[in-house]
């Protein structure tokens, strides 16, 4: 099996699915934006060969890239790179290379677009926030007039949380229109509730071989507009009510043979035409895993290897990794370097030694989502983690 991995070295630890997918005997060929002499030594022995460019932005030169991998080992017979800004770009490449094994570009639009999105909910009967496709601001306040203030203003194809914002009056409604959209947007109704994620590996009939549940606290979008710290936390194990309605998402997507992390609303206030307190409400699909360390969390919370699962889904359609029996939570806390805390980086690690499974500076690409320094420990039960976040993040009055 020839399997080419688009930019297998971002983010650092997407070598996992590389090496898991050379154990099982398959053909990694990797083409990326860094240098082979930069890449880690875990992920030079996953590969059979790697094609560097200078940016992998130049359709024609990574299609180039497959095309050579095409002609020196034969035929592709999968292509991915698990991110989403990829997303297109692999479905392009899938289309003209002639590759089935995921999603082409006739099709992208429906997993892209935020409004594309709401029929396919609407088809698995799941309730999803009332949307308005902006064109003009007095179309906005007709919108608003039925639904309230606030909204949330989002680009129609987005990643993660970039240029979403909450609009709580005219004025503010106002200033976003004359700010110019340089791109689509939606306005969307105000929800109140946790974002909670259903994050599952899905077999080549939409089946699960592995379900999580990771939920996020505060919203990644609050955490970039307000700068605030970030914590979020796998469960030990995915509520049948969350993974009831993540499987009936997928089916009506069709999504098929990938790592998907879809997200929910789980309601903390009741809300007239879309549920009650708990229910789960769609947000938004994501084709791919979920963002920073989730998948490593995931393993830790279930004591199982996502990598292995996803690479046995690749070559086998099953999964093979038995279930331990070992469940945990698992807690991600940040700080931002700007801020005063009460607890010393020292006092963290006095405390919370035996928990942590993770502890690292994060990339400077990545602190207006993460933060700049990340602890990541593995305890016992929600309490526990609760405290934990607690302990890492209070901040000094």
């Amino acid at each position: 099996m020839n399997f080419v991995y688009i930019s297998p070295q971002f983010p650092k630890h997407y070598w996992k699915f590389c090496d898991r997918l050379k154990r099982n005997g398959v053909n990694v060929l990797g083409i990326g934006d860094s240098p082979y002499n930069e890449l880690r030594d875990e992920l030079k022995a996953a590969l059979t060969e790697y094609y560097y460019l200078p940016t992998l932005e130049d359709y024609d030169a990574v299609f180039k890239a497959v095309s050579f991998f095409s002609f020196k080992y034969g035929k592709i017979d999968w292509l991915e790179s698990n991110n989403e800004y990829w997303l297109e770009q692999d479905a392009r490449l899938r289309t003209d290379f002639n590759i089935t094994t995921g999603e082409k570009v006739e099709n992208i639009s429906r997993i892209k677009s935020k409004s594309a999105m709401k029929a396919y909910y609407g088809l698995a009967g799941v309730a999803t926030a009332r949307l308005h496709k902006v064109t003009t601001q007095d179309a906005a306040k007709i919108f608003i007039a039925e639904v309230g203030y606030p909204v949330i203003a989002k680009p129609d194809v987005g990643v993660g949380a970039t240029d979403t914002l909450k609009l709580s009056n005219d004025a503010e409604l106002e200033k976003f229109f004359s700010d110019g959209l340089k791109v689509p947007y939606v306005l969307e109704e105000f929800i109140t509730g946790e974002i909670c994620s259903y994050d599952a590996i899905l077999n080549s009939k939409s089946e699960p071989l592995l379900e999580a549940m990771t939920v996020w606290a505060p919203s990644v979008m609050d955490i970039v507009l307000k700068q605030l710290d970030l914590s979020y936390y796998t469960t030990d194990c995915a509520p049948e009510k969350l993974c009831k309605v993540g499987r009936a998402t997928a089916k009506a997507f069709g999504v098929k043979s990938r790592f998907v992390h879809l997200e929910f609303f789980r309601l903390t206030e009741a809300k007239a035409g879309l549920g009650e307190v708990g229910d789960f409400i769609g947000l938004e699909v994501n084709m791919r895993p979920a963002g920073g360390y989730t998948p490593d969390m995931i393993n830790f919370a279930q004591s199982t290897d996502v990598y292995q699962i996803w690479a046995d889904m690749v070559t086998s359609n099953e999964r093979k990794l038995l279930d331990s029996g070992e469940h945990f939570y698992c807690v991600y806390a940040s700080r931002r370097d700007f801020h005063q805390y009460i607890h010393s980086h020292e006092e963290i690690l006095a405390c919370y030694g035996k928990n942590l499974v993770m502890c690292e500076r994060m990339p400077e690409m990545m602190v207006p989502q993460m933060g700049n320094q990340m602890y990541t420990a593995k305890v016992a039960d929600l309490a526990a983690t609760k405290e934990f976040i607690r302990f890492v993040q209070e901040q000094r009055s």
